[in-house]
């Protein structure tokens, strides 16, 4: 019998390392007709490379494994044509947490989720020559306040389930129990997570909304950066739902709605549609797309550079809902102060010039 994880679980994998938003990948399988009855958990062991017995077990417990859809436990036996579905956190291998006292946000907290308003320039996880001084370090140092029996085997990444780039700032959720974990993994999946950033991207946005419909997967020459695919042949699905804010010229400040999590989702949408951030390195943004050849004009764009030396991206509002109430609850987020200036100082220019 061949029974094999899914291509959208192995792409996840890759992305993983690279930024990607959700860090929980969907491994899928539907058992073969001649499969004979057998214990979930020894099934999945057998099935899952590096598996244990004790974390199949977990996962089951904690609702991650699903039977057409339905939580079922360790000891139920499989039967052919049941579709069987795992979320697993995506682990970097090789990196140990080391708890870190430092600053935190923390927007909200209960015993099921932390809400977390990270600021720019934090990475959210220890990857390979990035051991410590990361959002996760210092939420592994803030949880083990509160427990200290806590260890990574209980709540694997401290019960991250999605994050953000190094230098976009803003709100992100993250569980404080495997249930928790389970239940945002789920609405991550199912797009029911309502995500909106607040983006300035350079040039006069045509329409006053719309929606960006086009995979998005690693660039065909420069491996390092992300490309949209708008026939589909490349990547995986990504929709952006945009809405214009406020026209200042030559930059549109946008509202973006994210229906889907992949990485620098909005930063390779609006440059796809001829839009790229302000002050995006990768993408484009950190030189004059749109304005005049003056030469204070040009010193003028260099002063918002220096205002705002990364990528004008802030996750402005997270709403999903909580997994003990079942309630849906929102959360909102004040611009930093850089974007906030940067901002202001458009505004300031586009009242100075009447370029509008």
């Amino acid at each position: 019998m061949t029974t094999q994880l899914n291509e959208d679980a192995l792409n996840e994998m890759e992305e993983s390392q690279d930024g990607s938003e959700e860090l929980y990948e969907r491994m899928s399988l539907v058992i073969d007709r001649g499969q004979e009855p057998m214990r979930l958990d020894k099934f999945l062991v057998a099935r899952i490379e590096n598996a244990s017995r004790n974390k199949v077990q977990q996962a089951i417990e904690s609702g991650r494994v699903l039977i057409n859809g339905k939580q079922v436990q360790s000891n139920h036996k499989i039967k052919p044509g049941e579709e069987i579905v795992v979320y697993s956190d995506k682990e970097v291998q090789g990196e140990d947490i080391v708890p870190e006292q430092m600053p935190l946000r923390i927007e909200y907290e209960d015993d099921d989720i932390l809400i977390i308003n990270k600021p720019v320039g934090l990475v959210v996880h220890p990857a390979s020559g990035n051991p410590n001084g990361t959002l996760i370090n210092g939420v592994a140092y803030h949880l083990l306040q509160q427990n200290k029996d806590l260890n990574t085997d209980e709540l694997p990444r401290f019960g991250l389930v999605h994050r953000i780039d190094k230098n976009t700032s803003g709100l992100m959720v993250l569980a404080k129990t495997g249930k928790a974990a389970s239940s945002l993994a789920k609405q991550f999946f199912d797009h029911s997570i309502h995500r909106q950033y607040v983006a300035l991207v350079w040039g006069d946005v045509a329409e006053d909304s719309g929606t960006v419909n086009a995979h998005i997967g690693r660039h065909q020459r420069f491996r390092k950066i992300f490309d949209a695919y708008p026939d589909g042949e490349y990547g995986k699905e990504a929709i952006t739902h945009y809405k214009v804010l406020e026209r200042m010229g030559y930059v549109t400040m946008v509202q973006c709605e994210l229906e889907t999590g992949r990485t620098h989702q909005i930063r390779v949408h609006m440059k796809h549609i001829g839009h790229p951030l302000f002050s995006d390195e990768l993408y484009g943004g950190d030189r004059i797309v749109k304005g005049t050849v003056f030469s204070k004009y040009k010193q003028f764009v260099d002063n918002c550079f220096a205002i705002c030396p990364r990528h004008a991206l802030h996750a402005k509002t997270i709403g999903f809902v909580h997994p003990r109430t079942r309630q849906h609850i929102q959360f909102e987020s004040e611009i930093p102060s850089d974007m906030q200036q940067l901002i202001d100082k458009w505004r300031n220019y586009v009242k100075v010039k009447n370029i509008i």
